[in-house]
């Protein structure tokens, strides 16, 4: 679309990219657009997290077809083994679609990343069993949440650059927000239909074939994905950038990306962390947490949980608004102090184990989680100018969620195990929260004010 008056132009189901400008000139968005970007964002956050779930609930049905070994736990822990080794590659994905996001545009990765993500999650949907193929079985399992793992590291901070640079400067929290509301449709909905499953089909035929239909569902989901993402037009940020720069733009470095930004850099890393840190706790630990120490089983605890998810996701808007009328630094730093003053009581709730306690604390920490899914894909963006947002910010993000965020559930695991403490997880998100806090006080206000290196954005009619 265009950022000024321009001649009228041909009738095209497709809006104009944005031309030069004068300085500081607003860029009026189109809603209709900016609702397109949105759900084309969100979509692939909600593919993402749809594997998530399957891939985490259903994974001791995956350890007996992929990892024979008679063993449940070693079963269990190779198929961690290959979720996990997703989490190593997505700062290589990152430090590879980001910069080129910045250089080619940020519709053109999307698109790739929205191809890989769902090709890697089919993919595992067609790999014969080990019964079959023998050791390639695993291997093929390994190479597909490679790619997942790869093209995801360029997914989060690519979409939430996108949402960012679309939305009206007054309304970018509001927007943001749904990236993380497709985040927790995708888990419900990858979850839930593994707990569907498991009531409705018999082990026989959960190990034979049901086991493929979640990822094979990943097939028509990335095509709609891709047809919505192809539909857009460039952001008018990197428009405008293009267009300054009157010919191809010219390859920013890596380390510029890094040394350059080095102190967003910082800020984006501790804010990820303790985004992260919570968001698994809450999302990973907790459901093996109430199995193994409260002995619910496996489909009451999954139920607990979707249920808080499902609580996030009617407030998450509502919150995202908040963002903008208040601003991103108080809800964040609320969320922070909630962490610090509540984890603690919230824990000892859901230690007490009758299903109102339970309820009650996890309900608490997913509304404090929801201070920072509704806060995150609006802020991180503003951490960053234009010429270096996609790749700054992959790289920033990434490098968090696989030091920390991925880590969660097995350095929380191995402190229990080294300190016969239960309350781990409790002290290891009031740790997480002090590191919050502390971005949160160096963070600059970004609610209502233009992107770094952007000009003013408003709403058009």
């Amino acid at each position: 679309m265009s950022a000024a008056p321009v001649a009228a132009a041909p009738p095209s189901r497709r809006p104009l990219a944005p031309v030069p400008r004068a300085a500081g000139a607003p860029t009026a968005t189109d809603p209709a657009l900016v609702r397109r970007a949105v759900k084309a964002a969100a979509l692939g956050n909600a593919m993402e997290w749809f594997d998530f779930g399957v891939y985490s609930y259903i994974a001791v049905t995956l350890g007996k077809v992929f990892f024979p070994s008679g063993n449940p736990t070693a079963q269990l822990l190779s198929t961690f083994g290959a979720f996990a080794a997703a989490f190593l590659v997505r700062p290589l994905g990152g430090m590879v679609f980001g910069p080129l996001g910045d250089r080619v545009g940020r519709q053109k990765v999307l698109a790739v990343t929205m191809i890989m993500m769902a090709a890697g999650t089919f993919a595992i949907g067609l790999i014969p069993s080990y019964a079959t193929i023998g050791v390639w079985a695993p291997v093929l399992l390994l190479a597909a949440r490679l790619v997942q793992g790869f093209s995801t590291g360029g997914e989060y901070a690519g979409a939430s650059t996108f949402i960012a640079e679309y939305a009206p400067d007054k309304r970018r929290g509001f927007l943001g927000s749904w990236l993380e509301f497709g985040t927790l449709a995708g888990y419900i909905g990858g979850a839930g239909l593994v707990t569907l499953m498991t009531a409705l089909l018999s082990d026989g035929d959960l190990m034979s074939w049901g086991w493929r239909i979640p990822f094979l569902i990943a097939g028509p989901m990335g095509i709609v994905g891709l047809y919505l993402r192809m539909r857009l037009e460039e952001t008018p940020a990197f428009a405008a950038e293009v267009a300054k720069a009157e010919t191809a733009r010219p390859k920013v470095p890596l380390r510029e990306m890094v040394t350059g930004q080095w102190r967003a850099l910082l800020l984006c890393v501790g804010l990820v962390l303790v985004f992260n840190v919570t968001d698994y706790m809450l999302l990973s630990c907790m459901p093996s947490y109430l199995t193994s120490e409260l002995e619910y089983d496996e489909t009451h605890g999954l139920l607990v949980v979707l249920g808080v998810m499902a609580l996030m996701m009617v407030v998450q808007p509502f919150a995202g608004a908040l963002t903008d009328r208040v601003g991103r630094r108080p809800v964040i730093a609320a969320g922070c102090a909630g962490f610090l003053l509540l984890s603690v009581p919230a824990l000892l709730l859901i230690r007490e184990g009758s299903l109102l306690a339970v309820a009650l604390g996890m309900g608490a920490l997913g509304m404090l989680l929801v201070c920072f899914t509704a806060s995150m894909p609006s802020a991180l963006p503003a951490l960053f100018p234009t010429r270096v947002r996609y790749g700054s910010l992959s790289i920033g993000f990434n490098v968090s969620v696989s030091l920390f965020g991925g880590t969660t559930p097995l350095v929380v695991t191995a402190l229990i195990g080294a300190t016969g403490d239960m309350m781990m997880p409790a002290y290891y998100m009031m740790a997480a929260a002090v590191v919050g806090g502390v971005a949160v006080w160096f963070m600059t206000e970004s609610a209502g004010r233009p992107l770094p290196g952007s000009a003013p954005a408003v709403e058009g009619r």
